[in-house]
């Protein structure tokens, strides 16, 4: 779906398109809920069309009504889905072992952080559930998340498009190929970071994950 599709349907639904993208990103699909956000915060900068916390306060729901699907799905099927499937999205036994110890040592601070990484953005909820953290827990951290999330991004936009409004052309371009730069620097970062904390579940966690799922449930 491109930037020209999800402008049509931004002018089509307004505020819902936000809530409906937000929502289907953070259950765990690949979906651009993110993006929507950033050019429904745009076009708020540049024509004033829809307001801007009318923007956020779809997005902040989105983010809580699909963070919220996801967890509760992950939480009654996810390990098993995941066990079943995950080879197909690059999930083996290495990166299940990442998720769970990341979860048992920072799971807080992945739900809340987890919304401003693209990959942890859609799978952060259904990894929370699926790694049994608890639900208050886990609402108050996904709620705060999406709150700064929402915010930042949206009033970034909204910036971005009264700039864009007031001087068009270079600067727009400049802008776009500075993101994409920013995005591939963040990229190669989080490569590298992952495969560090890979080696570091490895150690913490040896042997077979299902063991310590087993733990987690309370059985023998």
């Amino acid at each position: 779906m491109n930037g020209i599709q999800l402008t049509q349907l931004l002018a089509t639904y307004g505020y819902g398109a936000v809530l409906l993208f937000v929502t289907i990103e953070s259950t765990g699909i690949p979906f651009p809920g993110e993006t929507m956000l950033l050019i429904a915060a745009i076009a708020a900068g540049m024509t004033h069309q829809l307001a801007i916390p009318w923007v956020i306060t779809a997005a902040v729901g989105g983010a809580i009504l699909g963070d919220n699907l996801g967890f509760w799905i992950g939480r009654t099927a996810g390990y098993r889905l995941l066990r079943r499937y995950g080879h197909y999205i690059h999930l083996d036994e290495r990166k299940l072992k990442l998720g769970h110890y990341l979860f048992l040592k920072h799971g807080g601070k992945v739900v809340f952080f987890g919304r401003f990484v693209a990959v942890l953005r859609a799978w952060a909820a259904f990894l929370a559930g699926t790694n049994r953290m608890s639900w208050p827990t886990f609402l108050l951290c996904n709620a705060s998340g999406a709150v700064v999330w929402a915010s930042l991004v949206g009033l970034s936009g909204y910036f971005l498009g009264n700039v864009m409004h007031q001087f068009s052309g270079p600067i727009g371009i400049a802008t776009t190929v500075g993101a994409g730069i920013v995005s591939f620097i963040w990229f190669i970062v989080w490569h590298h970071q992952s495969r560090r904390l890979e080696g570091e579940a490895e150690r913490a966690l040896p042997g077979s994950l299902d063991d310590y799922r087993k733990v987690l449930r309370g059985e023998k």
